[in-house]
């Protein structure tokens, strides 16, 4: 009975130990180059620069193969131009969640797929001196691709694809003009740090 009681004690350190390895949180730092796709629907000839941003992303995994990530930034401005003048700017934030699948019989790095949904938030909107403004939010879907290479245990080295549907509707002077589908891909490299 002690055998068993004592085999049943370490049974539970050593599941204790590789629970506490396997931590479900991982946090990455990414730098991200925004490539917006101007679908311009407006007749306006409207289009939204590309921009490098800094991203961070939060990941949980419910079991090893199966995560959610929401990922965030800080408010980004833009600048609009009008055939190919700059004519204004604006603001948005855009988290997005996705919920992914990650492969883990690869020897040295980790692929993962995702998909999910985006909320952008557009603000201070400043186009046409004023007269131009843009509807305020956009929902629509991610889609995501990437690859994690484990540097140590808990650092990896991290490569991100994103397609991400933003589309807001264009008013001058109240009138709407159509609709702006920047829907950007963004192509980040990052770090990650498993707790």
């Amino acid at each position: 009975m002690k055998k068993i009681l004592i085999a049943a004690a370490v049974g539970m350190l050593v599941a204790g130990q590789v629970a506490a390895q396997e931590s479900p949180w991982l946090v990455r730092a990414r730098a991200v180059k925004l490539s917006m796709a101007n679908h311009d629907a407006t007749g306006l000839d409207l289009s939204v620069n590309d921009k490098t941003i800094p991203e961070l992303d939060v990941s949980y995994f419910f079991n090893k193969n199966v995560a959610a990530e929401l990922v965030l930034t800080i408010p980004q401005q833009q600048t609009v131009s009008i055939a190919g003048a700059d004519s204004g700017t604006f603001k948005h934030l855009p988290p997005t969640l996705t919920v992914q699948y990650h492969f883990t019989n690869f020897n040295g790095f980790k692929p993962y797929v995702g998909a999910g949904l985006n909320y952008t938030k557009i603000s201070k909107t400043n186009v046409l001196n004023g007269a131009a403004t843009l509807e305020n939010s956009s929902f629509g879907y991610a889609l995501q691709a990437g690859v994690d290479v484990p540097l140590t245990k808990q650092v990896s080295l991290n490569f991100d694809v994103k397609k991400v549907n933003i589309q807001s509707e264009v008013y001058v002077n109240n009138v709407s003009k159509g609709t702006l589908k920047l829907d950007p891909v963004l192509v980040g490299v990052g770090i990650g740090y498993r707790f």
